[in-house]
């Protein structure tokens, strides 16, 4: 049983990728990761705050963790593809987790920017991860460009509604031949259980462990939740019916006879 998830050349225990902005501290930050036993980070290479943590936060970070950096907060192809070769520079890697946005209102994802921005990418030699809206077509193109996985969003980026598709996600995995990663609207530890029950390969969450009241103590309710739904999808479900089915046979039934 392949128990690991492999991307690019790069192989994973854990399933769950963790943010790193949001937390009210680094000290936070760092009990929160390793409370979700994760080996992945990503960072905006755009909005790094080295003042707010007093310390180089990749630093930190690097000694511990698989950095994989991302182009939030880009609007254009250029911009997106800039953002990527500097953080390949500065990090001395080509991962890269590609956002290009629409707006800044709904951050959601500018899929006819998207895929030109990934060809590209890959064409650079960078094993890319797109951020993504579900649909299974757009998740197809960007399979097809080369892209190493595909991150399809469960919901608008800090709404913690949880997966607002099950269909399409669905539909998503089963016609992928990389890696599914559900990214964005995350809110507790049920919605990362059904990404994993669907069959998805991993989920990046952030702002449902930065804005928990106890986020060391919701990062491992996340780090459970994707054991337990991983080992429900590799399990095998029963299927759902619309009528009751005995759990025990007829076998022994006692029969009662009426007198006359």
């Amino acid at each position: 049983m392949k128990n690991f998830l492999s991307i690019g050349n790069k192989k994973f225990k854990s399933r769950l990728f963790m943010g790193t902005s949001k937390y009210p501290n680094y000290q936070i930050m760092l009990e929160s990761l390793s409370a979700a036993k994760t080996e992945v980070v990503t960072v905006a290479i755009r909005r790094i705050s080295l003042k707010k943590y007093n310390e180089n936060i990749i630093d930190i970070l690097k000694k511990k963790y698989f950095i994989l950096p991302n182009t939030a907060g880009c609007f254009t192809i250029k911009e997106a593809i800039l953002t990527a070769e500097l953080a390949r520079e500065a990090l001395d890697t080509n991962f890269v987790k590609l956002e290009v946005i629409g707006n800044d209102e709904d951050l959601l994802p500018d899929v006819e920017n998207l895929i030109p921005a990934a060809k590209e990418l890959v064409k650079k030699k960078f094993n890319v991860l797109p951020y993504c809206n579900d649909d299974p077509l757009v998740c197809k193109k960007l399979e097809d460009v080369g892209c190493s996985a595909v991150m399809p969003l469960a919901a608008p980026i800090g709404s913690g509604m949880g997966i607002q598709n099950q269909n399409n996600i669905k539909l998503i995995v089963e016609q992928s031949n990389i890696p599914v990663i559900i990214d964005a609207g995350v809110g507790t530890a049920s919605d990362v259980a059904i990404a994993m029950e669907l069959g998805c390969d991993g989920v990046l969450l952030n702002t449902a462990v930065a804005e928990a009241q106890n986020p060391k103590l919701m990062a491992k309710a996340m780090a459970d939740a994707i054991v337990a739904g991983r080992n429900a999808f590799l399990s095998g479900r029963i299927p759902k019916r619309f009528f009751a089915k005995n759990s025990t046979t007829n076998k022994g039934r006692i029969h009662l006879i009426k007198k006359n």
